[in-house]
């Protein structure tokens, strides 16, 4: 390329060969990736001042070398964020991905499929319909009436959800419509809540019982209230494996209280889900099948790249019937009736093709992998919990469930108030995510602060786990030698 075509290259293309060296060159980068993750720091530290000093910069008018960006990014941006995959990510909801899902991602953003109508790629549009069937079956939900869509996450499809029960329930006016949700419940629904319009009023956040789980009294008693008040209860949210525990809300009790009382029944199973692969997750997900609606997130515990969130329906019309709108500019391409457009069953026109890597993944490694890598993760939550037990350092506050596990530092024999005992996790939790050996950070229960480990990534070993707990008991002995050379 010359100097000129360099300075002004309008076609924004490069020649074959560098196409191809630049593209080895990122492969291998990836390559390496996956190969030496586990030895890498997962955690990444950096202020925002750090980060306005490497990375802030004004408009690039002038071109650059290729490679001279690339080593840029792979120097300064890749290093400065977080290993969600590396098996010491223990926090929040881990991302262990998948090399054949990365690279399906590849294929479908290097292709740049618009993965929103049939008439723009029939291949996409019938993948998504093969994938989504494949879940309907995984689900209970019925494969010929069923449907669903692919969403960017759980947050997507909780919102995607609630419009149509919102629509199917309540018409046009939802002016005296409740809705109800437990406390534990993931903020995205709430989000969601009030994004389609219902005010703070309208919503009952229903308290959880000594296992987190939904109280079912008072959410008969206060549906019960609103019918007497003249209101309108029209979707109760139910949890399969919430966020802070792994809990699952009572789910066959709960759609018994849909169906008695005409209520839409949304379960939200963005987290835990997946969990129906393994004989004990199948058994804990009794009555997700009942569900009118059901959030899923394969990002998650499918062990797909993001973004993928899903949403299922029990009657796939639920869906075009709430989204569909005919603009004079899509008049040519809306096709038959059997020919599915997916921007008609959702919000997004412009659709990436997300139901790839999904259809490639689970063609390439089956099913059967699946579900050994989830019943791998309960297994491995349960000997976590078990090492716990037996130790006189820790106490469990919420039991292995659905692969998340609850503990905190309480030594047997001690005579720390509830105020230190928040302090000395809290501190823990500090440092182990300062030396950025392992993501572990806490959250709140009952008024506690505890240490929260997730663990769905199938490369975590009980090794890893150990040696983590070790470091806990290091950095708490330590700060115990400094409390009291302190009161000394």
């Amino acid at each position: 390329m010359t100097s000129k075509e360099n300075q002004n290259n309008y076609t924004l293309s490069l020649p074959k060969e560098e196409m191809r060296q630049y593209g080895y060159k990122i492969i291998d980068h990836i390559v390496n990736h996956f190969e030496t993750q586990n030895i890498k720091k997962p955690v990444a530290l950096a202020s925002r001042e750090e980060m306005e000093s490497l990375l802030m910069q004004g408009i690039p008018n002038t071109p650059l070398p290729a490679n001279e960006v690339l080593d840029f990014v792979m120097d300064q941006v890749i290093p400065n964020s977080n290993i969600v995959s590396h098996p010491k990510s223990f926090s929040f909801v881990p991302g262990p991905s998948n090399y054949i899902s990365v690279m399906a991602d590849t294929i479908a953003t290097g292709f740049n499929v618009f993965s929103g109508g049939w008439a723009a790629s029939p291949a996409a549009a019938q993948l998504e319909i093969v994938t989504m069937n494949w879940l309907l079956e995984i689900f209970g939900f019925p494969t010929k009436k069923g449907g669903g869509i692919f969403t960017s996450g759980g947050s997507m499809a909780n919102l995607t959800a609630l419009v149509t029960a919102r629509r199917i329930k309540c018409g046009s006016d939802f002016s005296k419509a409740t809705i109800y949700l437990s406390d534990q419940a993931h903020s995205s629904n709430i989000k969601a809540i009030k994004v389609i319009g219902f005010k703070k009023e309208q919503i009952r956040i229903i308290p959880t019982d000594m296992e987190f789980k939904i109280s079912m009294n008072k959410l008969k008693n206060i549906i019960a209230r609103d019918r007497l008040e003249g209101l309108q209860p029209f979707c109760i949210i139910a949890s399969a494996g919430t966020t802070n525990t792994g809990t699952i809300d009572p789910l066959d009790e709960i759609a018994g209280i849909c169906e008695n009382e005409n209520m839409w029944f949304h379960i939200d199973g963005a987290y835990g889900g997946a969990a129906i692969l393994s004989p004990n997750g199948k058994k804990l997900l009794k009555g997700i099948e009942r569900a009118d609606s059901l959030t899923v997130d394969p990002h998650k515990w499918f062990f797909q790249p993001y973004e993928i969130g899903c949403l299922l329906v029990k009657n796939h019309n639920w869906l075009s019937s709430t989204f569909t709108e005919t603009p004079e500019y899509l008049r040519d391409i809306e096709g038959n009736e059997s020919e599915i457009n997916f921007y008609d069953h959702g919000i997004q026109l412009t659709r990436r093709f997300r139901a790839l890597k999904f259809y490639m993944s689970l063609k390439t490694f089956g099913l059967k992998s699946f579900k050994s890598a989830i019943t791998y993760n309960l297994d491995l939550a349960e000997q976590t919990e078990a090492i716990l037990r037996k130790s006189v350092l820790w106490e469990i506050t919420s039991p292995a469930t659905l692969a998340i596990i609850n503990f905190r530092y309480n030594p047997i024999g001690s005579s720390f108030s509830e105020e230190e005992l928040d302090q000395i996790n809290q501190n823990i939790s500090k440092k182990i995510v300062t030396s950025r050996e392992a993501l572990l950070v806490t959250t709140v229960l009952q008024g506690q602060i505890v240490l929260r480990m997730c663990l769905i990534n199938p490369r975590t070993t009980l090794e890893d786990i150990k040696n983590t707990l070790k470091e806990c008991e290091i950095y708490a002995d330590e700060q115990l030698l400094e409390t009291s050379r302190q009161k000394n």
